[in-house]
């Protein structure tokens, strides 16, 4: 296991240090610059904050100063962002976004996993049909306008939920609901195809023959074995609903580190866009490791030593 572990985390670094290359250079050869904007600064103000910040050294000396910084955890200043760093900004905003995230990623799950279950239990019946119905319909349905339309019913008409801000646990509802709406789609067909696959093995009929309940088999033998594409899902999904929050807390006015990134790209924040996208890189990487050991756990016929062997 160790031994796995290891390997797989020499993996991510190497996928790390192509994320922050291609990061850097992508940001290099964006037009403009840090410090370019509608009202242009004076050449020599100018040339002085490039020297101040190290932007008008060689380009590969930029890059081998920023790799260091990275493997130190600095992901340098802010330009826009005075007196502050990109490390500020995500200690101030990513605990905002991580509980609306997992709050999203919760909710998903549980839904998701209960709709799916339902529908297999009750395949080609009218529960089953209504499942499909509302798995499309968090599939087709974009964030944003799911977004919109849950804040005009149940914020502007019913009054039920506050339409924007984050103050309580009021607030968190409806943009929860948002985030949550199109994975947990993707879990309630995953979870429906693989239950109605589960279930009609041979060891469920053997269970049902041993007089087991219904209940029982559904939960102890049907649930655990038709959780593996779910888990699978769950490393992308996670990276999915961290960085699909942005465009949610935008709209709900919601102060997390979704904010800071929409505004380092209208303001050419270089630093913050760098540092918030190998933040996230790295959060994405380490799920996809974590599911790989669920793997074992989840599904005793899976073993490490198997996945290391197709590693």
């Amino acid at each position: 296991m160790l031994r796995y572990i290891g390997k797989r985390l020499v993996y991510i670094l190497i996928t790390l240090w192509i994320i922050v290359t291609a990061t850097f250079f992508l940001m290099q050869a964006a037009p403009g610059g840090p410090f370019s904007g509608e009202k242009k600064l004076p050449p020599e103000i100018e040339a002085n904050l490039n020297a101040h910040y190290g932007l008008d050294q060689p380009l590969y000396k930029q890059y081998f100063d920023y790799l260091v910084s990275v493997a130190q955890w600095d992901f340098g200043p802010s330009f826009k962002y005075k007196g502050q760093t990109v490390n500020d900004l995500i200690n101030s905003g990513f605990p905002i976004s991580f509980t609306l995230g997992m709050e999203a990623i919760l909710l998903a799950l549980a839904l998701g996993v209960l709709l799916g279950v339902i529908g297999a239990l009750n395949h080609n019946k009218w529960p089953d049909y209504t499942v499909a119905i509302i798995a499309v319909l968090g599939i087709s349905i974009p964030s944003f306008i799911m977004a919109a339309a849950l804040q005009y019913i149940f914020a502007m008409k019913l009054g039920l939920f506050p339409v924007a801000q984050w103050e309580s646990w009021a607030h968190t509802f409806l943009p929860t609901l948002a985030l949550a709406a199109t994975p947990m789609a993707f879990i309630a067909r995953l979870t429906r195809s693989s239950m109605i696959e589960v279930l009609g093995s041979d060891y469920i009929r053997t269970a049902k023959a041993k007089g087991l309940s219904r209940a029982r088999v559904t939960i102890t033998h049907g649930i655990r074995n038709a959780m593996l594409p779910v888990i699978t899902y769950m490393g992308p999904m996670t990276a999915g609903v961290l960085t699909g929050s942005f465009v949610i807390e935008d709209i709900f006015g919601i102060p997390g580190l979704g904010a800071h990134f929409v505004n380092s790209i209208t303001n050419r924040d270089y630093t913050v866009i760098m540092g918030v996208t190998v933040f996230f890189g790295v959060i994405l990487l380490l799920c996809v490791l974590l599911v790989d050991i669920l793997y074992g756990f989840i599904d005793p016929r899976i073993k490490i030593s198997k996945a290391k062997k197709g590693a």
